[in-house]
């Protein structure tokens, strides 16, 4: 074959050479990216496929890779009458439980964060970064750092078993405060100066001009929380005992029993796929949202 003209033999190895180095390190690549697919699938699709088996052949320690004839037996009674060997809540229940709390704690910190960034950004009053610098060392102290005064508060409330003790004390952001903060810094004046032009007040700039600019940072966020929410542990099993309040985390926990007794895994498997499919839905139907919100800095 002959070299193109212009290029010597010399210069046509090279470019071969540096055509199969560019081939050989881009399969490099996309097999390390298949292996790292495989080891995060892999427990999932042996739930998936052990939730159409029947406690039985899961009892006996294998570990099947195809899917089995229980599935519809097995997910109708994990959301129906629950699983493991006590069968305390449904399926049903602890997911209507879980995406409530989720959702109130996403809106009620997209909200909250909102109104409070929107103050520090375009507001100047006495001690204005003091506040904000108070929030932002909020990050310092974890849930499970101030559990024990927060646990107080709820039963001098008496929001013991209730919603709103799930929710209201996870629902300040300091993270969301400052990633909104930031983002209002980055809007023109240009717009503040023609909104007083046309007569908008504080609370008209906000609606019409902040609110429709923040919509995709609102969408990524919602993404973020809502999965913060429905994978929250350690408060919902402090502070609800009552079963109808149970969420679906809290709830798998307890379905595994200790000691010699025999877990009915096929149940357990089917009601943790149940677990896994509304942030999946979350996060697939607002995906373009999710990115855009954490890519997009024009206004």
């Amino acid at each position: 074959m002959r070299a193109p003209e212009g290029i010597g033999p010399a210069e046509g190895r090279a470019a071969a050479a540096a055509r199969r180095r560019r081939l050989l390190d881009r399969a490099w690549t996309h097999g390390w990216l298949v292996l790292g697919v495989l080891v995060f699938a892999l427990p999932i699709w042996i739930t998936l496929v052990g939730s159409t088996h029947d406690a039985a052949t899961i009892g006996r320690g294998e570990v099947p890779l195809l899917p089995g004839h229980h599935a519809i037996g097995n997910y109708a009674t994990a959301w129906a009458e629950g699983g493991g060997r006590f069968r305390t809540t449904a399926a049903a229940v602890m997911l209507w439980n879980s995406a409530l709390m989720a959702l109130l704690i996403a809106a009620g910190k997209i909200a909250i964060s909102l109104l409070s960034a929107y103050a520090v950004a375009f507001f100047s009053f006495p001690g204005r970064m003091a506040f904000f610098w108070m929030i932002f060392l909020t990050l310092m102290l974890p849930v499970e750092v101030r559990i024990i005064p927060t646990f107080q508060v709820m039963v001098d409330l008496a929001l013991i078993n209730t919603m709103a003790g799930l929710v209201v004390p996870l629902v300040a952001s300091a993270t969301a405060t400052l990633l909104f903060r930031q983002f209002f810094l980055t809007i023109p004046d240009e717009y503040v100066e023609a909104a007083k032009m046309d007569g908008a007040g504080p609370l008209r700039f906000f609606r019409d001009v902040v609110v429709p600019l923040s919509v995709t940072n609102i969408a990524a966020l919602f993404v973020i929380l809502f999965i913060y929410g429905w994978n929250q542990y350690l408060w919902p099993l402090l502070v609800v005992n009552d079963s109808s309040l149970e969420t679906i985390v809290v709830g798998l926990s307890k379905m595994i029993g200790t000691g010699d007794a025999q877990n009915e895994w096929n149940t357990i498997m089917a009601t943790a796929v149940l677990a896994m499919l509304p942030p999946v839905a979350v996060v697939v139907l607002m995906q373009r949202w999710f990115v855009r919100g954490l890519t997009e800095t024009e206004k």
